[in-house]
């Protein structure tokens, strides 16, 4: 299951890779500027409406009729033989959500993490902190739970949404992804409720896919988009209070590093930025809480 919004090219590609695997292939075109056209191997469904991924994926997997979905990024790039390859790899440890190695322009990130907390959200918004992610000891404190060596096969809390198989059912009775998730923590929320009834997350590093990586959303909405997410995720799971506290504490850090930074004779828009997160800030909250009334 593909969900689809933007740029044709890759979703393209990938049904390509994919279609001689064998699998059904459903491709869902959630609202993009141009309607994506029909594709040779796949089944496309278009919605009306951008509602985003959760929402994308959960029109998709309401056609499926397998007793497994792959739910795939459309910019993902993958080998002949993924599928039977992620297949066997994952079959030892069903039922669970089992992710591959996913690799961003050569560069592997994380692919497993710890379940987040108003303490990683406070160190992935402080720059001098989340800037410096590759460090062994800021990947534990923004919630990132590397394996020793990424070929290998690895349990965690939650597995990157890039790649994601699992049982269509076990998807299906936690009521799949909740859709409040516009984008973003999405993943974190299925898996957590997975979790909870004894579906673990697996990583699998012998099988890899690789990710281009942002090929289907604007730069200037991903940070409003993390923001609201953070927010939803937080009052879900009763930390809303303190995530606020966590965010306004990241941007006063952040302004006074942004400030000595300027001392230094560094170029800097201290101000200016603080502002500009302020204003993004209570513009979430105030819209989340109309939302609620």
């Amino acid at each position: 299951m593909i969900p689809h919004y933007g740029d044709p090219g890759p979703t393209r590609a990938l049904v390509a890779s994919l279609a001689p695997q064998g699998a059904p292939i459903i491709v869902v075109d959630d609202a993009s500027p141009e309607p994506l056209a029909d594709i040779d191997g796949a089944t496309v469904i278009r919605r009306e409406v951008n509602a985003g991924f959760g929402a994308t994926v959960n029109a998709g997997v309401a056609e499926v009729q397998t007793d497994l979905v792959a739910i795939l990024n459309s910019d993902l790039v993958v080998t002949d033989d993924f599928l039977a390859s992620y297949l066997a790899a994952a079959r030892p440890f069903l039922p669970a959500v089992v992710a591959p190695r996913v690799v961003t322009y050569g560069h592997v990130g994380a692919s497993t993490f710890t379940f987040p907390t108003w303490r990683h959200v406070l160190a992935q918004r402080v720059n001098v902190v989340g800037n410096r992610r590759t460090w062994g000891s800021v990947s534990k404190l923004i919630g990132e739970d590397r394996p020793d060596n990424p070929e290998q096969t690895y349990a965690t809390d939650w597995v990157s949404g890039a790649a994601m198989l699992l049982p269509t059912e076990e998807f299906r009775a936690v009521g799949g992804f909740d859709e409040r998730f516009h984008m973003y923590l999405e993943e974190v929320d299925l898996q957590k409720r997975l979790a909870a009834r004894g579906v673990r997350a697996v990583y699998v590093g012998a099988v890899v896919a690789e990710h281009i990586g942002f090929a289907s959303s604007a730069p200037s909405h991903r940070e409003r988009w993390q923001l609201e997410s953070w927010l939803n995720y937080a009052e879900k799971w009763g930390w809303k209070r303190r995530l606020r506290i966590a965010v306004e504490v990241s941007s006063l850090v952040n302004l006074i590093t942004e400030v000595v930074r300027g001392l230094l004779g560094r170029e800097t828009s201290p101000l200016r930025d603080w502002a500009a997160r302020r204003a993004l800030t209570r513009t979430v909250w105030s819209a989340h809480k109309r939302r609620d009334t």
